[in-house]
């Protein structure tokens, strides 16, 4: 046998046996809008890994990041064959491990997911080939020979469990209450008992993200919960999905995308969920108060909820939220747990009396890239006031760089002020400056255009407020956008219809501007962006981020009032805005 130049146990977050060429980045990778779920090619442009293929190679990654969807591509790829033959990750990561775990359930193949530590992770880049079995990680620096061989690569899911469960669980375990019941109850305690967890929790609501589409395998996990007959048993709201399901015909949808994702719609309703169809669920009249247990997923509204809403909800992976809407029981653990709510680090921020509305989506994504995992504290913005729209771009965007499922704004969010976030609470936190200069960097990265034409302009990322609706029909009142340039606006139904009765949507109809509904930026592709279009422009740090990886276009990021004249003029300034320092 090869001599092992590293021999080093872990903890096992699933089992199972693989081994191969080592791919090792230091950032966290959000496989939804990162990797292409068709192919395993890394397609964040922002990625050091952009261009990789991870199908069959071992992937070290400190942990995934950003959408919660990212179980639903893990799954995707295990199933087509297409999957990294194992994660290795500095610290667990529910959403990726969820994808693991699902496939398992519902394909019979799996990955091993072995979490390593900080300390461990950081000698990884060192090694270029490894072996994975269960817990047990072998480092080389290149391919070794005369290796035993593998054991079966199938890990068995049988496990011990520890957690303390009500006569309710029980039932659902042992089936009494069907068989969509039992194996969503098995995934959440399984989750559950990685997670540390000693008992459940009941959740008031569900907010379900499993519902985009992303290749056959998506389908075929809703279809079978529906064949084995099962309900929701909490009040369920769906996010956005992947077409406008009334009019993706009227739209130009090539019905290889239109049925599937249309169907994955009907089959969470058949489930009992409601026809919502928003990933902003906190514009809803249903959004839940102050200390209430959810189970959202969506990771905008994640932060969102727990942040500005004070109220109580995991980071959940698709597919483990269907599981808790099913069962009404989550696992009691993370931001359900008071001392998981608590700020790992703190900022200082310095906001320029002129800065306009991409200040807090710039603010959120330079602040989420520091964090990792890390829940921020966030001072010098209390005298601000910033909107509910400002909370929601902030979210957004954060949620989009960072794993972290909330954030504390001192003297703005609810916890924030239960914290007393004055000078004493710094104490004991690490503490950093973000000035205007340090914005400028993140507003570089987020515009990837090098020409000053715009073709289109995509508004509605998380979608559209009714406040942002009034505010943009303000602005185009008595204006016609350009003939060569779309500009569309995703949103809710309910909101729509709700802009429709204040006489902003004839405003903005006359002004020339597309509505969609159902589906959001992160989804829509040809033909809605015209296929000769070359450059977007957004005011949506999130999409700035994952478009040009998504839809292959360059993107420019501004504000509101400046997607509104590039509308008008099909041109933009090549630089940054007035308010951040010059290059």
């Amino acid at each position: 046998m090869a001599s092992i130049c590293a021999h080093h146990q872990g903890r096992s977050l699933i089992g199972g046996a693989a081994q191969g060429t080592l791919i090792f980045a230091d950032t966290g990778l959000s496989f939804w809008g990162g990797v292409d779920p068709a192919t395993g090619q890394v397609i964040d442009q922002h990625h050091p890994l952009h261009g990789r293929q991870l199908s069959g190679q071992l992937l070290a990654i400190p942990s995934g990041r950003g959408s919660c969807t990212g179980s639903s591509v893990m799954m995707e790829l295990i199933s087509q064959g297409r999957a990294p033959a194992a994660l290795i990750l500095a610290e667990p990561d529910e959403i990726l491990t969820l994808g693991v775990l699902v496939a398992r359930y519902f394909f019979e193949r799996s990955l091993p997911v072995l979490c390593v530590g900080p300390q461990l992770f950081a000698q990884l880049a060192s090694y270029g080939w490894a072996r994975v079995v269960d817990d047990r990680l072998e480092l080389y620096r290149d391919e070794p020979e005369g290796l035993e061989p593998m054991p079966p690569a199938l890990a068995d899911l049988a496990f011990e469990s520890t957690l303390k469960l009500s006569p309710f669980d029980h039932s659902l375990l042992e089936g009494q209450h069907g068989k969509g019941a039992q194996v969503a109850m098995q995934i959440v305690t399984r989750m559950a008992e990685l997670q540390g967890a000693r008992e459940l929790v009941d959740v008031s609501q569900a907010h379900i993200d499993g519902c985009i589409y992303t290749g056959p395998a998506s389908l075929q996990f809703a279809e079978q919960w529906v064949q084995w007959g099962a309900r929701v048993r909490v009040p369920t709201t769906l996010n956005a999905i992947s077409v406008d399901q009334r009019r993706w015909r009227e739209l130009g949808v090539d019905p290889a995308l239109g049925d599937p994702a249309s169907a994955l719609g009907d089959a969470y309703m058949a489930m009992g969920a409601q026809m919502s169809f928003t990933c902003a669920p906190y514009l809803l009249d249903t959004a839940p108060s102050l200390g209430e247990h959810v189970v959202w997923a969506e990771s905008n509204a994640v932060a969102y909820a727990n942040s500005v809403l004070g109220a109580r909800t995991q980071k959940y992976a698709d597919y483990l939220d269907i599981c808790i809407a099913l069962t009404g029981r989550a696992p009691l653990a993370g931001c359900h747990v008071d001392d998981q709510r608590q700020p790992r680090l703190g900022f200082t921020v310095t906001r320029p009396a002129a800065a306009d509305d991409s200040f807090y989506p710039l603010l959120g994504y330079h602040i989420g890239a520091l964090c990792g995992s890390r829940i921020p504290l966030i001072f010098g913005l209390e005298q601000q006031c910033p909107s509910l729209d400002d909370l929601k771009a902030f979210s957004a965007a954060f949620a989009t760089t960072s794993a972290a499922p909330m954030f504390h704004l001192a003297g703005v969010t609810p916890h924030a002020r239960d914290l007393e976030a004055s000078a004493h609470t710094r104490i004991g936190l690490p503490m950093r400056d973000v000035q205007p200069a340090d914005l400028l960097h993140s507003w570089h990265e987020l515009n990837s255009a090098r020409e000053a034409q715009v073709d289109v302009v995509t508004l509605g990322n998380p979608h559209f407020s009714l406040s942002e609706f009034a505010r943009l029909a303000a602005m185009c009142a008595g204006r016609r956008k350009h003939p060569d340039v779309v500009l569309a606006i995703t949103c809710g139904r309910t909101i729509l219809e709700q802009a429709r009765q204040q006489g902003h949507v004839a405003v903005l109809e006359r002004f020339g501007a597309t509505l969609i509904t159902d589906t959001c930026w992160c989804m829509l592709g040809e033909p809605v962006i015209p296929p000769a279009a070359r450059v977007l422009m957004t005011n949506s740090g999130k999409y700035a981020h994952y478009a040009p990886g998504l839809v292959g276009r360059s993107v420019h990021f501004g504000s509101l009032a400046d997607c509104v004249a590039a509308a008008c003029t099909g041109q933009t300034p090549m630089q940054s805005p007035p308010w951040l320092p010059r290059n």
